[in-house]
């Protein structure tokens, strides 16, 4: 089954929003997406420009000023509830990473967990090389 648009976000999608909560303009955001990630994150003018496109159509941003070609955006309600699940999702995440990864807790968690889902548990042993 095919994933709802927007239902996870990239990377970059997530940094972008992130970006608007204040009014910014394109330029603002590539150079501030720069500085919160420590140069780690890149992101392109194709690939900005794009990105802006889609959330505007998804009413995600709004457009809040244009002067000749610079434009300017700000999220909405609608795309702070994106950036809000994303969040969430990717502190998901990482309680799953820190609740597997905690050795010896999470072996007795597996074993535990093995009378209930045996499958599942089996899987996660063999992809962990336990």
């Amino acid at each position: 089954m095919p994933r709802e648009k927007f239902q996870t976000l990239t990377e970059q999608m997530f940094y972008i929003l992130l970006c608007l909560q204040n009014e910014c303009c394109g330029t603002d955001i590539m150079e501030t997406v720069q500085r919160m990630t420590g140069d780690r994150v890149q992101i392109g003018p194709g690939t900005l420009y794009n990105l802006l496109e889609k959330f505007l159509e998804a009413g995600m941003i709004e457009e809040t000023a244009a002067e000749g070609r610079k434009r300017s955006y700000r999220i909405n309600a609608a795309g702070r509830a994106a950036l809000d699940a994303e969040y969430r999702r990717l502190e998901q995440l990482a309680e799953d990473y820190r609740r597997f990864t905690a050795w010896p807790e999470a072996a007795a968690t597996l074993r535990v967990d093995a009378a209930k889902d045996k499958d599942l548990c089996l899987n996660i042993r063999e992809e962990s090389g336990l």
